[in-house]
């Protein structure tokens, strides 16, 4: 505060950091409403920084789960590409996580501090897509009572994820490309161009190579977007990640309704292994939520899983299972037979390892006619 209060004197001051700047004579009431502006900005500012910090922790590579050899493949893939400014193609079936990646690539870049703008391709109408990529101005068209700036302006110096690109219509296209190649446009109804600094991140379940040999997507967008493609599995090719999967779902779904379940009974986990999951892990995601909703122990029961986990189509000609019993003793068998040979046929260890008694197992394996070997595989 001053007595000799001037406008550049205020300017120069705000430049170096002070939040206001008070001169003589002045209000106390004046001083405690500028000090509790101030108060409430660095509030806003800490409770912003903080999360920031969470989302980056919510997409840092611990979020991507998974030790089978096409999911560590994947990973790798994305590690080599975060600090690059390339063009990224994620292709898998939906559920695969394409959009989770998308956030790691963005948030594990020299652009997480910008924004991340995602668009589903597919979720918007024809007619209103090109507007909402390139916005548009004032009258521009029917129903436009105010500019918009569309998502690659607000995307501006960050990361702009172009999900299902797949679905964008031919019309389009041409569009987008220049958009891509040149970082500049013009917004419907104007003869501006906008030019911006975008990195383009999409996603497609589409086979595009088809696509393009079926005229239903143009050549060069897809060797545009095909800088650095990425292979999404899907969860039946890395099956081997399933329980560490349905185990980090149940944890924060538990978590969430209060509830205290510790894990999954050796038969459940089996019956989730031997499922096909065409939905893939948002498939997986779905059934752990419902088994914990539905769950009375403090394990998940394979009784907790839908019935569909138990109606697995064969191979040969996709049949139903005639017997549940007889399916789940498959499965258990499985199960008991895989830990054996896990644990060199040392049953006490098994055990240990299926989360019974040595008792309870031994019956199992009796009633099951299991030939139990030392060293076994």
């Amino acid at each position: 505060m001053t007595a000799y209060a001037s406008m550049r004197d205020a300017i120069d001051l705000v430049k170096e950091g002070a939040f206001d700047y008070i001169s003589k004579p002045f209000e106390i009431d004046d001083v405690i409403a500028t000090i509790d502006r101030a108060l409430q900005l660095r509030e806003a500012e800490e409770e912003n920084r903080r999360l920031r910090q969470e989302l980056q922790q919510q997409y840092d590579f611990a979020a991507l789960i998974g030790d089978s050899p096409a999911f560590q493949l994947m990973l790798k893939q994305v590690t080599e590409v975060c600090a690059s400014r390339a063009i990224v193609l994620l292709q898998g079936a939906s559920g695969t996580g394409k959009e989770l990646v998308a956030r790691a690539i963005h948030y594990n870049s020299p652009r997480k501090a910008r924004p991340f703008v995602a668009v589903n391709c597919a979720a918007i109408p024809d007619n209103l897509l090109e507007s909402e990529l390139f916005g548009h101005v004032k009258g521009a068209f029917t129903g436009a009572v105010a500019r918009n700036e569309g998502r690659f302006v607000a995307a501006d110096g960050g990361t702009l994820f172009l999900d299902e690109i797949g679905d964008m219509p031919l019309v389009l296209q041409a569009k987008v490309l220049r958009a891509i190649q040149e970082q500049s446009f013009e917004p419907v109804g104007s003869s501006r161009t906008r030019t911006v600094d975008v990195r383009i991140v999409s996603a497609t379940h589409h086979d595009l190579r088809r696509e393009v040999e079926q005229g239903l997507f143009r050549e060069d967008l897809f060797y545009r977007l095909n800088v650095f493609p990425i292979a999404m599995p899907a969860l039946r090719d890395r099956s081997a990640d399933i329980p560490t999967l349905a185990r980090h779902f149940l944890q924060r779904h538990a978590s969430a309704m209060g509830k205290r379940i510790q894990g999954f009974r050796p038969a459940a986990l089996a019956a989730m292994g031997s499922y096909d999951w065409p939905g893939n892990i948002r498939e997986l995601q779905n059934c752990v939520e419902r088994a914990v909703i539905v769950a009375r122990g403090d394990v998940v029961e394979s009784g907790d899983l839908p019935d569909y986990i138990f109606a697995r189509r064969t191979a040969a000609g996709g049949q139903i299972p005639s017997e549940l019993d007889t399916e789940l003793a498959r499965l258990e068998r499985d199960f008991i037979m895989a830990a054996l040979r896990e644990c060199s046929g040392v049953q006490a260890r098994a055990a240990e390892r299926l989360g019974i008694t040595e008792r309870s197992l031994w019956h199992r394996i009796k009633k099951l006619d299991i030939r139990v070997m030392k060293n076994v595989g």
